[in-house]
C-alpha cells in the first residue's frame, strides 16, 4: 500500500453543507498511521444556468462555501494528527465522479454517510457513496458513525468467500490490524441451499477449511496479530453487520467472483453500507 510511486495520499471528500468530522478524523487518523498525507477535498458541481462569464450567483456561494469548509477542515486535521502532512484542494465537477477519479492515485478514499434511503441514494444529486465505491481504483472507507468498540481487545472484522477481492480485503484487514495493534476476525458466511432443512456439514467443514487455508499465510506474515476464524450460517449482509456490531470497521471486498456479488457494487457491499454501524472498508479486486 505504502510502496511505490502511486497511492500516496489518503484521500477524504468534505461535505461544505454537513458536519463531517467523523470521516474527516477517521481519515487524520489513518494516514498518521500509515505516515501518509492527507488530501482534503470538495468538489463543486458546474452550474446549471450557465452565464456569459461561466458563473452563476449560486455557483459562486457554493465555490466560496467550499473554500471557507476546506480552511476550517485543514486546520481541524492539524490540530487532531499536527506531524500529518495536510493539504486541501477545491475541485468542479460532479462529485461522485471527482472523488473516483482522484481513487485511481489514491491510498483511501474516505466517504462520509448521509444514511440516505435507497430512493435518495440514487436520485440525490448528493449521494456518492454508491458510485464512488463501485468505480474506485482503492480501497473507499465509509463513516457513518463514530468507531466504538465496547469489547477488550477491540478487533476488525474481514469477510472471506474465496474470491480474488475477499483476497485483497484480507491482506488490507490484516495490515490494518497490524497498524492498530487490534485483533481481526475472519468471518465467511455459508447460506444453506433454500431447499435444504439441514445443514450439509461436509460442505460446512469444507468452508471452514478454506477459511483456515485462506488466511494462513497472512497469518505469518503479520505474527502480531490476533486472528480468530468462524463460518456463520445466515444471511451475508446481517451476519457480517452483527458480527462487527462491536468492530472497529469491516473490510469486504468488491466484485468478487465468490459469494459476495450481485448488483455492480455488490450486494453485500451494498448491503453493508446501509445496515453496519461500524465504518465499511470495501477493497476492490487487483487490476488485471
Amino acid at each position: 500500500m505504502t510502496s511505490g510511486t502511486e497511492r500516496r495520499d489518503v484521500v477524504v471528500g468534505i461535505d461544505p453543507v454537513r458536519d463531517g468530522h467523523l470521516p474527516l478524523a477517521w481519515a487524520a487518523d489513518e494516514a498518521h498511521r500509515r505516515r501518509l498525507a492527507l488530501r482534503l477535498v470538495v468538489a463543486v458541481p458546474p452550474p446549471h444556468d450557465t452565464r456569459r462569464d461561466g458563473e452563476t450567483p449560486g455557483h459562486r456561494a457554493r465555490t466560496q462555501a467550499g473554500k471557507d469548509t476546506l480552511r476550517a477542515a485543514a486546520d481541524w486535521a492539524r490540530a487532531r494528527q499536527p506531524d500529518v502532512d495536510i493539504g486541501s484542494v477545491l475541485l468542479g465537477g460532479a462529485p461522485a465522479a471527482v472523488m473516483a477519479g482522484l481513487s485511481q492515485e489514491a491510498a483511501m478514499v474516505v466517504l462520509g454517510s448521509r444514511h440516505l434511503s435507497r430512493t435518495e441514494e440514487f436520485l440525490s444529486a448528493g449521494s456518492l457513496v454508491v458510485p464512488v465505491t463501485a468505480q474506485a481504483r482503492c480501497p473507499v472507507v465509509v463513516v457513518g458513525d463514530a468507531e466504538h468498540s465496547t469489547q477488550d481487545p477491540s478487533y476488525l472484522v474481514v469477510g472471506v468467500d474465496g474470491s480474488e477481492s475477499s483476497r485483497a480485503a484480507l491482506a488490507l484487514a490484516f495490515e490494518e490490524a497490524d497498524l492498530r495493534h487490534c485483533a481481526l476476525r475472519a468471518v465467511a458466511v455459508w447460506q444453506p441451499p433454500v431447499f435444504s432443512l439441514h445443514r450439509n456439514d461436509t460442505l460446512f467443514h469444507a468452508e471452514r477449511r478454506l477459511l483456515a487455508e485462506t488466511t494462513a499465510g497472512w497469518a505469518g506474515k503479520y505474527p502480531d496479530v490476533r486472528i480468530t476464524h468462524e463460518v456463520l450460517v445466515g444471511s451475508p449482509v446481517e451476519t457480517l453487520a452483527e458480527a462487527a456490531e462491536h468492530a472497529l470497521a469491516v473490510v469486504v471486498g468488491r466484485r468478487g467472483r465468490g459469494g459476495y456479488t450481485g448488483m455492480r457494487v455488490g450486494s453485500v457491499v451494498h448491503g453493508l453500507l446501509h445496515r453496519a454501524r461500524c465504518p465499511v472498508i470495501t477493497v476492490p479486486a487487483p487490476a488485471g
